[in-house]
């Protein structure tokens, strides 16, 4: 049981120091005690499914184990959280879930199975990430908050202004004050990856009656 132990230790750490390097609310820690605890559930599980299989002989090992699974649903929701209209965690979600089943690998004693496993996941997470950056996603989603002076013609210079910086305006949403007769507007768009910060900050700013804005 030591060795089942260090051994969901070891993979659920690797895959642990990867998200931390990414950042991400869940790393080291949490992913090494999450692979540790999943194994000694199994392990449990396999035992008392021995120790009591002559009082109980349909009893199923699985059982313990399976609730695992379903219960590291609560540490999912806690890693994915949302920031403006993009939503972030979701891939740490998906590797605490699979640590958690490498863990119970480990614990039925298949550590080539759970080291192939923790290998993929890694690739998944680091060699894919590169890839994926690089070839398929060209654009990011982005909030933008503004504060201007309202005016005449002001929404369809904005528009004109986000088709040259590349922005594809997914929404926009409007709240003025009647007062100060400020617009407050919030734009959720699609910007390029790969987009000049110094070019957004230089053509918002450069808006008649601009107070504030935020890039998100």
């Amino acid at each position: 049981i030591v060795i089942r132990l260090l051994a969901a230790a070891i993979l659920g750490g690797l895959v642990g120091i990867e998200r931390e390097m990414h950042q991400q609310p869940a790393g080291l820690r949490t992913h090494m005690i999450l692979a540790i605890g999943s194994a000694l559930a199994m392990c449990l599980s396999i035992d008392l499914a021995m120790q009591f299989q002559p009082l109980v002989p349909n009893g199923d090992p699985a059982r313990l184990a399976a609730q695992v699974i379903s219960g590291i649903g609560f540490l999912g929701a806690g890693a994915i959280f949302r920031y403006g209209a993009t939503i972030k965690g979701l891939t740490t979600a998906t590797s605490l879930w699979t640590v958690a089943i490498v863990g119970l690998v480990v614990g039925a004693g298949h550590f080539f199975s759970a080291g192939i496993a923790t290998a993929l996941l890694l690739g998944a997470l680091s060699v894919l990430d590169q890839l994926e950056k690089r070839f398929l996603a060209n654009s990011v989603t982005r909030t933008i908050n503004i504060r201007i002076q309202d005016r005449q013609g002001l929404v369809e210079e904005l528009r004109q202004v986000f088709n040259d910086l590349g922005f594809e305006a997914k929404s926009l949403g409007f709240s003025k004050d009647t007062q100060s007769n400020e617009l407050h507007i919030r734009a959720i768009a699609k910007v390029p990856r790969q987009q000049n910060i110094d070019q957004v900050i230089a053509r918002l700013s450069n808006l008649q009656g601009i107070r504030q804005f935020e890039f998100q």
